[in-house]
């Protein structure tokens, strides 16, 4: 398998629609991201803002902090973007087969989930759990598992709806490095197989605006867009930086959105199908290169 290459294609994928924006309410209803977990990527076609959930996926989580730090990303192309699927970018070759001078990752496809964290449960599945652990969409084993485990934790683990930032990798599962691809729409064959490690919340309409290829390999060889730009918000002076507020999944505005949700998709609901609304305020964009 080439590095870096994402879980094969296949049919049958499911769409969702985009993360949404709405109309700010009582101001209770809203969640400030903190900037030390939003990732800034500006590209050729726009700007995208990507929360990072270092519950889910710490070593990932840092290692996009350290190469968005040093500036690794800036310039790299999405040398592989498939319709239907997704985009994917970091690698310093642009061939898929390029990564950074840094060790490769342990995998994080699970995590454990205790009481403490952030987790907002909006379906029941076959004895499973799918909510929220802020904007990233989760499955887990149910609480009431918790107390027959020595760490007083259960197993979770993303969920590939769309936006979801997964980290790409070789045929090893500990080859992870510095490739990622952002979800273009919802994959769920590669839960628990690829390490999912943020969502975007503001711009998935750029992920689907990229290029994409027409090859069975999904290599982009034609122009290319690119990331002129990769930043963690708190590294951004605070004058020129973006500020992302998400609706919170504590709020009854929330609860009233997944009902609604609910009755809107019948027996096909999914945690997929649930829109966070987003509010961005501050800097705009950087000009693209």
């Amino acid at each position: 398998m080439v590095r870096g290459a994402v879980f094969a294609l296949a049919l049958g994928l499911l769409a969702s629609p985009c993360l949404a924006q709405t109309a700010p309410s009582a101001a209770d209803d809203w969640r400030t991201v903190s900037a030390d977990n939003l990732l800034v990527l500006d590209t050729s076609r726009g700007r995208v803002l990507v929360e990072m959930s270092p519950e889910a996926a710490p070593l990932h989580v840092e290692r996009m902090r350290l190469l968005a730090g040093r500036g690794f990303f800036d310039g790299l192309t999405f040398h592989r973007v498939i319709d239907w699927f997704m985009a994917q970018t970091g690698d310093p070759l642009g061939t898929g087969e390029g990564q950074s001078a840094y060790p490769d990752l342990t995998a994080e496809f699970t995590f454990r989930r205790g009481p403490q964290t952030p987790f907002v449960p909006v379906a029941q599945p076959q004895g499973s759990m799918t909510g929220f652990m802020n904007a990233l969409p989760i499955e887990t084993q149910p609480d009431a598992l918790m107390g027959r485990t020595p760490d007083g934790k259960v197993h979770a683990w993303g969920i590939y709806c769309p936006g979801v930032a997964g980290m790409a990798r070789g045929d090893a599962n500990d080859s992870a490095n510095s490739q990622f691809f952002l979800m273009r729409q919802a994959y769920p064959s590669l839960d628990k197989r690829y390490t999912a490690w943020g969502r975007v919340i503001d711009g998935l309409s750029v992920i689907r605006a990229l290029k994409a290829s027409g090859t069975p390999d999904g290599l982009v060889a034609d122009s290319p867009d690119r990331l002129t730009r990769v930043r963690v918000a708190a590294d951004i002076p605070e004058a020129e930086r973006p500020t992302a507020q998400m609706l919170s999944t504590a709020s009854a505005r929330f609860q009233a959105l997944v009902a609604e949700t609910r009755q809107s998709r019948g027996a096909d609901f999914s945690v997929c199908d649930i829109d966070l609304p987003v509010q961005v305020s501050g800097a705009q964009a950087a000009p693209a290169a």
